[in-house]
């Protein structure tokens, strides 16, 4: 989950400020540091800059979709400790593989419940980080 005594950062990538509000709501109850963005352009190097621990992702953004943006973090070797949440109002099980074939650690469908979200959120950020030969690091 990071270092240790840090809180998780998070960065909300998502372009509905209804989503975005629910979103803002439950990461403050969670003690995790956020921050939004709210297009898809610029979000790879957000991402570079601010190194966070969980990205929620929207799927359908202006700009540059989140299938593009999870594509180019998992390109990038110096983010392989990144983890990737997806986001879609499209849950089709085809988007699901499509998201988890292009390296995000989870998917979820929208509309979402607050429990089912942070239990997600949790599931990520704790399960063991992957050493860069894709085993569990030590």
């Amino acid at each position: 989950m990071g270092e240790a005594g840090r809180k998780p950062r998070v960065l909300v990538v998502e372009d509905e400020d209804n989503i975005a509000i629910a979103l803002d709501y439950l990461l403050s109850r969670e003690g995790y540091d956020h921050a939004r963005l709210d297009t898809g352009a610029g979000a790879v190097d957000r991402i570079r800059a601010t190194r966070p621990d969980l990205v929620l992702l929207d799927v359908m953004l202006p700009g540059v979709s989140g299938y593009e943006i999870c594509q180019d973090v998992r390109m990038d070797p110096a983010l392989a400790d990144v983890r990737i949440l997806m986001m879609t109002a499209r849950g089709s099980a085809m988007e699901r593989r499509k998201g988890l074939a292009l390296g995000a650690d989870g998917f979820i469908s929208k509309p979402f419940e607050l429990g089912e979200l942070r239990a997600e959120v949790h599931r990520i950020l704790d399960a063991p980080a992957l050493a860069p030969d894709g085993g569990a690091a030590p």
